[in-house]
């Protein structure tokens, strides 16, 4: 679960802040609309949430970074949520829905569920 919740954002951030703006505009249309700072940065909090994902409950190193990051990335799934909805993008929101779930669960259930215990 942990990983495909990962590796479902990781496929996106990396063209998001790779792309150069003209080329992710025909590919991701609100792109264009919007500062190509936000774009970056949007990409740079999914990679980066993914990683802190997997890394800290994997490595058992500080694994409380876990549960954080995915509440991260399903803060950034509800927000995106809503920035289609006041677009009038309704039609779009389903990857959002879907991948906020899983983070709200991840983070839910590594905090509270089945926590991962630090390396000794």
């Amino acid at each position: 679960m942990r990983i495909s919740k990962a590796v479902i954002p990781a496929g996106s951030p990396p063209m998001v802040t790779a792309t150069p703006m003209a080329e992710l505009a025909t590919k991701i249309p609100w792109t264009a609309e919007v500062p190509e700072t936000l774009v970056r940065f949007i990409g740079v909090s999914e990679l980066l949430g993914a990683i802190g994902i997997l890394l800290p409950a994997a490595l058992r190193i500080r694994p409380r970074l876990t549960p954080l990051a995915a509440a991260g990335l399903a803060l950034v799934m509800a927000l995106a949520i809503l920035f289609h909805v006041a677009r009038g993008e309704a039609q779009v929101i389903g990857v959002p829905i879907v991948l906020g779930a899983l983070a709200a669960f991840v983070a839910w259930s590594r905090l509270r569920r089945a926590p991962v215990q630090e390396r000794a």
